[in-house]
């Protein structure tokens, strides 16, 4: 079920992008307008969970889950009839903040039930079902878009909103009891931030997840344009070579929680942003230098594969010390991954949908700051 709760963020974001062209042209829009309906959810999954996280710290994870579902629904039919591009960016943004929910109470919860090495396999796990729901989403979205447009799909994710909502009813059971909730109110969690972004460790976890997903959503929101207008790639073909990253993301993701638990979390860091860092490079000699389709497919795969080897060993340096406040841990981890993703994703039009150059600066810059941050967990905690 907690797995299940991972696929608000790819299913929200990937599931459209094959039909984001079309979108783009019936709303009578710009190609950097339009991907502003990407950083809207983004920035709406960052902000609801800096919300979600702190108040299922103190109000349980199985309310404030059930409102966002709730929520969750409701947004995606009102973003299947939004009339103009303008009150779309408004309706992913509200629809990003419902989705939330779901990502932050995944974490928290598994931290409620899971530690040591159980939590890292968790994590891993967490990691491998995102990558499917990437893998599906753009698959189904590509073969959505043959019979229907882009409003149906919204459409479909309502429907997706009203499955996970039965789902929950049926199977999920609070995982933080009464007696280990926090108390107090805005002060104390002001209190909850200020002991978290004083642990050096955490912090560079936190800067290290954002700055890889940064290169994420860098490709999620630019790919489609790339593969489809410069490379000729029809909406199945890009279904499909987004299906083969996402594969990448998911059989890394495993091997990193494995890793992690064996090895060790911060070796198995350092090898996902090397991973990460030579990917993106090579998506700006790409660009740069106009190769040849396998050359981008190439460079796309391993640096998304990177990025999901750093995302458990990431986790588990953030949260495995706070069980406590595991619901605010988790939302400042996700304000980072999409908010740092949400201000890459518009810069990646900035030369039109036919310049690949600022994807590659974009993916490269991120992936070089992530290393940067490498410094701030290469010690333990004192």
């Amino acid at each position: 079920m907690l797995g299940l709760l991972t696929i608000f963020g790819p299913i929200s974001m990937d599931l459209y992008l094959p039909v984001l062209p079309a979108l783009t042209a019936e709303l009578r829009s710009t190609t950097s307008v339009a991907q502003l309906t990407i950083t809207a959810c983004l920035l709406g999954l960052a902000i609801g969970q800096l919300v979600a996280g702190p108040l299922s710290d103190r109000l349980g994870r199985r309310t404030p889950l059930l409102i966002g579902v709730v929520a969750y629904t409701l947004t995606s039919a009102l973003c299947a009839v939004s009339p103009t591009v303008e009150t779309l960016i408004l309706a992913r943004f509200v629809q990003g903040l419902a989705g939330a929910v779901g990502i932050v109470i995944a974490q928290a919860a598994g931290r409620d039930v899971y530690s040591g090495g159980k939590l890292l396999r968790y994590y891993g796990r967490l990691t491998v079902l995102g990558g499917l729901a990437a893998i599906i989403g753009p698959v189904i979205g590509g073969q959505l878009a043959t019979v229907t447009d882009w409003r149906g799909v919204f459409l479909f994710l309502a429907a997706v909103g009203i499955a996970i909502l039965a789902a929950c009813l049926a199977v999920f059971r609070e995982t933080l009891p009464a007696d280990r909730r926090v108390t107090g109110g805005f002060s104390h969690t002001l209190n909850d931030f200020r002991r978290l972004l004083a642990d050096r460790v955490f912090v560079g976890a936190v800067l290290i997840t954002g700055f890889s997903y940064a290169a994420i959503f860098a490709y999620l929101s630019g790919a489609t344009y790339i593969l489809q207008g410069m490379y000729g790639l029809s909406p199945q073909g890009y279904s499909l070579a987004f299906g083969l990253n996402s594969f990448g993301f998911m059989v890394f993701g495993f091997a990193a929680g494995r890793l992690s638990e064996r090895w060790s979390e911060r070796g198995t860091l350092t090898l996902g942003l090397m991973m990460a860092t030579s990917g993106a490079l090579g998506l700006l000699a790409t660009a740069l230098l106009h190769l040849p389709l396998a050359a981008i497919i190439l460079s796309l795969f391993t640096m998304v594969s990177g990025v999901a080897v750093t995302s458990p060993p990431a986790t588990s340096l953030a949260l495995k010390d706070y069980p406590d406040i595991a619901g605010t841990a988790s939302s400042l981890l996700g304000l980072a991954r999409f908010a740092f993703g949400g201000l890459a994703a518009p810069l990646v039009g900035i030369g039109g949908a036919n310049d690949a150059v600022p994807f590659g600066v974009v993916a490269s810059v991120s992936a070089a700051a992530a290393v940067l941050c490498l410094g701030l967990v290469s010690r333990p905690r004192k």
